[in-house]
């Protein structure tokens, strides 16, 4: 029976399968193999075991179902993994595990399931830089209100947005592949990691397991894979968490009815509510700022398990067991959703442009201000009078520019023809360059990737 919603309603069944009790118990399976083979190639135990232990070293011959039986007599994970293992392989399982602890088995898994799982993470984030740079494209023209403090400042556009966005995931892309270098370690160095039961050859024996595996060795153990290394990988998750955290909070509050300039996509039957028929609420993105809550929240036990006694002790292994599997399913799930209302976005180009002169051109003080500057007035001055310009036109509920007309200082500098230029779509700076630059930065590491 599923308890926890990432085994029925979050996750791809792509992530959700990385992580199912299967899959884990293969991985330690692959690297009790990949260990018989490392000493079978040193010359400790006979090539016939080590091809005979790995060739039964899957979840066809180890069944999960014993496994559990073993663990529920002895009470210890991986020891169960080894005896259902020896069972199956005859004479040959006496030298299963040789030399090894529990946490080069667990670690080294961990880090092949880590390493399918950023693998998915990535494609993910390469498939939303794809759809942010469409739209960052499509839309470095399309003029809206900006808004600092939840108040109108001055134009921007929707290009801007998503160049914003872009940029970020990029850079999470970039974060990524760095990641993988301190991430994507195994370790095989006995007890309180010193190698003495692999004799004198245990770095030999450690770096024949990670070539098999396609991991590098730690450097350095004492028993575990040091936790600094998890902490920054569920930061990393976090920090991506946020990202999306940011776009979906931007798209709830761009469809709020008040505003309506953007929706996420509504499906021709969708319910909205059980009770309003006319609801359209935004519950993809609002799952994404939910769920972001609890890969936040992760992050704090992974700091909290990087300090422990001496050598080691366990108790970040239950943490681990937890925080690894749903923060990966969790945010496997705010990628492909927000994937989906980006591509499906849909734009009210009307509202867009009533919010953009909701302020009877308020937003328009700034180029007015600059403008008389310009012109000879001191830039403090000019501030000065047009924000007692602004101040009148919005207490008497004005057109700003209709009362800049009345004013005898500002027609000193400025004629009739002068004030009716200032409009907000003409006030939107560099920025379709500025998105540009971004798109091309872009495409340069894509390409840079390629090569």
């Amino acid at each position: 029976m599923a308890v926890h919603p990432i085994d029925y309603r979050y996750g791809s069944e792509g992530m959700r399968r990385i992580w199912d009790e299967e899959n884990k118990l293969q991985k330690l399976l692959d690297v009790e193999a990949a260990l018989v083979r490392a000493h079978a190639k040193v010359g400790n135990i006979p090539g016939e075991s080590a091809r005979v232990i790995s060739e039964r070293a899957n979840t066809k011959w180890v069944k999960l179902e014993r496994v559990k039986n073993i663990e529920a007599e002895i009470h210890h994970d991986i020891m169960a993994v080894v005896k259902a293992l020896s069972e199956v392989c005859g004479e040959h399982g006496k030298y299963v595990h040789l030399g090894a602890t529990s946490n080069d088995i667990i670690d080294t898994a961990n880090a092949l399931l880590i390493k399918e799982s950023l693998e998915l993470i990535g494609d993910y984030l390469k498939e939303l830089r794809s759809v942010l740079k469409k739209l960052a494209e499509e839309h470095k023209y399309t003029v809206c209100i900006g808004r600092t403090h939840g108040q109108h400042a001055i134009p921007t556009t929707y290009g801007m947005k998503f160049a914003i966005w872009l940029d970020e995931v990029q850079r999470h892309i970039d974060r990524l592949n760095e990641l993988k270098e301190r991430v994507l370690v195994g370790q095989m160095s006995g007890a309180v990691g010193t190698m003495a039961s692999f004799g004198g050859k245990g770095l030999e024996i450690q770096r024949l397991v990670m070539e098999d595996l396609g991991l590098k060795p730690v450097r350095i153990s004492n028993q575990i894979i040091p936790r600094d290394v998890y902490a920054e990988l569920m930061a990393f998750l976090a920090l991506v968490a946020s990202t999306l955290d940011k776009i979906a909070l931007e798209i709830r509050n761009l469809q709020r009815t008040e505003i309506l300039e953007i929706s996420e996509p509504f499906g021709e039957k969708q319910v909205g509510s059980s009770t309003m028929p006319h609801k359209r609420n935004p519950i993809k993105s609002e799952k994404v700022s939910g769920l972001a809550r609890v890969l936040y929240s992760n992050v704090i036990p992974a700091l909290l398990n990087n300090p422990l006694w001496h050598e080691r002790d366990l108790t970040n292994s239950s943490v681990e067991r937890v925080i690894l599997p749903e923060s990966f399913v969790l945010l496997d799930e705010m990628l492909r959703v927000t994937i989906k209302v980006l591509s499906g976005l849909e734009f009210f180009p009307e509202n867009i442009e009533r919010n953009l002169y909701m302020t009877n051109n308020l937003i328009m003080a700034e180029p007015l201000m600059l403008k008389l500057a310009e012109k000879g007035m001191g830039r403090q001055e000019a501030h000065e009078l047009i924000r007692q310009l602004a101040m009148r036109a919005f207490r008497e509920g004005r057109d700003l520019l209709e009362v800049v007309r009345e004013s005898e200082e500002v027609r000193e500098f400025f004629n009739d023809e002068d004030i009716a230029s200032l409009k907000p779509e003409n006030y939107i700076g560099l920025a379709p360059q500025i998105v540009d630059n971004v798109i091309a930065f872009v495409e340069d590491k894509e390409r840079e990737r390629d090569s």
